[in-house]
C-alpha cells in the first residue's frame, strides 16, 4: 500500500538534497517521478529545484489555486510511479488533502519534504495538515551552532538580530535564516544577541 510521507527538518538539514537523491534513486530503477514545488518558492527560478550542495532538477510549479488531484488525473495518471514535493509547507491544506487522495485512490506514494514551523515556531498550514494526515512522519535532523539538535528556523535581520514579528513567508536561505535549538533561540531574543549567519565573515 502506498503512503503519504512527511519528512521535515529545520533549515540547512538537506531536505532538498534528500528529495533530489530520492528522485534519482527511483529513476535509477526505471520509475517515473513527478517532482513538484509550490509557486511560493521562487528562489531558484520557476522551473528549477536546487539544493545548497548543487544538486538540481526540473520541477513542476504548483500555484495555490491548483487542484493537485485533478492535475494528476489530467496529466500524470498512468505515467507516474511516485510524487515528490519539496517546500511542502507552502502548499494549502486543501492541496495536502488532494495529495492524500492521490495516495488513497490511486495507490501512488507521495513524499513531502519541508519545514515544520516558521520563524515564530508556528506550524505552516501545509505542515499542520501533514502532521494530521500523513502515514509516516520523519524528522531530518541538523544541529545548532552550540551542538544541540536544531528545531527552530530563526529569521535574522540586517543587524544580526532575531526577528520575532512579520509575514510568515519571507523567502531566504543562509542570508537570512539560521537553524537553532530552542534554548539558543530564546536566549538570542532575550539577550538581544547578534547572530552570525553561516557563510558570513
Amino acid at each position: 500500500m502506498a503512503k503519504l510521507y512527511f519528512k521535515y527538518g529545520a533549515m540547512g538539514s538537506s531536505k532538498t538534497a534528500q528529495a533530489l537523491i530520492t528522485k534519482y534513486n527511483y529513476e535509477e530503477n526505471d520509475l517515473s517521478v513527478w517532482l513538484l514545488k509550490p509557486s511560493a518558492d521562487t528562489r531558484d527560478g520557476e522551473t528549477i529545484l536546487r539544493s545548497r550542495i548543487g544538486l538540481e532538477a526540473e520541477v513542476e510549479i504548483i500555484p495555490p489555486e491548483t487542484d493537485v488531484l485533478q492535475l494528476f488525473r489530467d496529466t500524470r495518471l498512468g505515467k507516474c510511479d511516485v510524487i515528490i514535493v519539496d517546500e511542502c509547507q507552502f502548499l494549502t491544506q486543501q492541496q495536502i488533502d488532494q495529495l492524500r487522495s492521490i495516495v488513497d485512490e490511486h495507490n501512488i506514494p507521495v513524499m513531502c519534504f519541508g519545514l515544520r514551523t516558521d520563524f515564530q515556531t508556528k506550524l505552516f498550514p501545509g505542515s499542520l495538515r501533514l502532521m494530521e494526515v500523513a502515514d509516516t512522519i520523519q524528522e531530518i535532523k541538523t544541529i545548532c551552532d552550540c551542538g544541540a539538535k536544531a528545531t527552530v528556523n530563526a529569521r535574522i535581520d540586517s543587524t544580526g538580530h532575531i526577528v520575532t514579528q512579520g509575514a510568515q513567508v519571507v523567502l531566504g536561505g543562509n542570508d537570512s535564516y539560521i537553524a537553532m535549538c530552542h534554548k539558543c533561540y530564546v536566549r538570542g531574543i532575550r539577550d538581544h544577541r547578534v547572530i552570525k549567519l553561516h557563510g558570513q565573515k
